[in-house]
């Protein structure tokens, strides 16, 4: 164990919504006898955890996906059955975890024993975002340290199914499955975001769909327990919470996923023009003009910008924290969210202005702790006496206040532009 303590999350455990069964009362009461309520409240929560309609297509393919060395967890091994016992309390286990994505199912690659994703995608429906995955995420791109795109393990092909295509990927966490403890680490998020869309856009390939979904962070380290792909803060069996370090502790790495609506755009043309494609933001001003066509590259510094102004700065709900203390990003924001195209900095010059306030950051402000914007004020100052303890220690041994620094230093990662 590192000489700084673990960071354990708070996160209380619970079922999704859509799954909570209210107890009878008159099992609340703690009889274990299997009276009729009991037995009826067992029978909920068995018809509850079974597969959803879009979860038998993986249970289809589980055997074929384990021959070619992918194994999926039990819930959708052939012939796999609600195992709850009977009990006078909602059970939380790999019973009622169901995929959140159709399309995405995390399995175990049996020749090392990695977690890593699988995504299914149809060549007839889905080629530009395989051959942009392949492209960004294979080859000699794939290891520019510039580069931040999902990389490409494998790719799997049914042979009586030539349609159908199977992309592997590493495992990576949700980008909110823990606060940043310091600005520092926020200004790290940045760079690698900001870095990550240079690298696509001096290749000529809009992302298209940039928020806050969409970007996700090598966990491995930060989590070295592992984590439930559905719920990150639980461990892989979904029923004890996992342990993390902050990611000061352990630099992450951030990476750009989901290319569904990415294109990329004829290199000699500096102003590709293109319909609209909406993505998860609906907000796009550009979109609700008379205009039928636009720069999409335009349009990804506005996704980019208002993804931060609604994570980063003012927050909106429990999916989108927002902190206090984040006024030196406002500036940048509101000129990446310009209602018109070309009044916004293109991603180079966002770059380079970023670059000039994080030089004006002292390096008390980095170390600093963010406050939420939303939280309990007793959970806040515990969280705070906390951080305190950590950044002592930090001080002490010299570690930088911007975690990839450190990173870098302790490997043979190249320096970001």
């Amino acid at each position: 164990m590192d000489e700084v303590s673990r960071h354990t999350l708070t996160v209380a455990i619970k079922p999704p919504t859509s799954m909570v069964l209210d107890t009878p009362k008159d099992i609340q009461s703690g009889s274990t006898k299997p009276s009729r309520a009991l037995l009826r409240f067992h029978e909920r929560q068995c018809k509850a955890a079974q597969l959803l309609p879009v979860e038998y297509f993986w249970q289809d393919k589980a055997a074929w996906l384990e021959a070619q060395g992918y194994k999926l967890r039990p819930r959708y091994q052939p012939g796999w059955e609600p195992d709850i016992p009977m009990v006078d309390a909602y059970v939380m286990n790999e019973n009622f975890v169901p995929m959140a994505r159709a399309s995405i199912v995390d399995a175990i690659r049996m020749k090392d024993g990695k977690r890593v994703l699988l995504k299914r995608l149809y060549r007839s429906k889905n080629l530009h975002e395989i051959e942009i995955s392949q492209l960004l995420g294979t080859g000699p791109l794939a290891s520019d340290p510039r580069n931040h795109c999902a990389l490409v393990d494998d790719i799997l092909s049914p042979s009586d199914e030539p349609d159908l295509k199977f992309m592997v990927f590493p495992f990576l966490q949700q980008l909110t499955a823990i606060p940043f403890d310091s600005f520092g680490e926020i200004v790290d998020f940045l760079q690698q975001v900001f870095t990550g869309l240079q690298f696509m856009h001096h290749h000529h390939v809009a992302h298209r769909d940039i928020g806050q979904p969409n970007i996700m962070m090598e966990g491995t380290e930060l989590f070295p327990d592992g984590w439930h792909q559905e719920f990150g803060h639980l461990l892989p069996d979904g029923q004890r919470q996992t342990t993390v370090f902050t990611r000061t502790q352990r630099p992450p790495k951030y990476y750009l996923i989901d290319f569904g609506l990415s294109r990329r755009y004829d290199p000699s043309d500096p102003n590709p023009l293109e319909e609209p494609i909406y993505g998860g933001d609906r907000t796009v001003p550009e979109f609700d003009t008379d205009e039928e066509v636009f720069n999409p590259f335009r349009t990804d510094i506005y996704y980019l910008g208002n993804m931060i102004r609604k994570y980063i700065i003012e927050g909106k709900n429990s999916e989108f924290t927002g902190y206090f203390g984040t006024g030196f990003l406002r500036s940048l924001v509101k000129d990446m969210t310009r209602t018109k195209p070309e009044k916004r900095p293109t991603i180079d010059q966002v770059v380079r202005r970023f670059n000039k306030i994080c030089k004006k950051l002292s390096t008390w402000k980095l170390r600093s702790r963010p406050i939420p914007r939303t939280g309990n004020i007793r959970k806040g100052l515990h969280n705070h006496m906390e951080h305190w303890k950590r950044r002592r220690d930090f001080v002490k041994r010299g570690v930088p206040p911007i975690p990839s620094r450190q990173l870098q230093s302790t490997t043979e990662v190249l320096p970001r532009p």
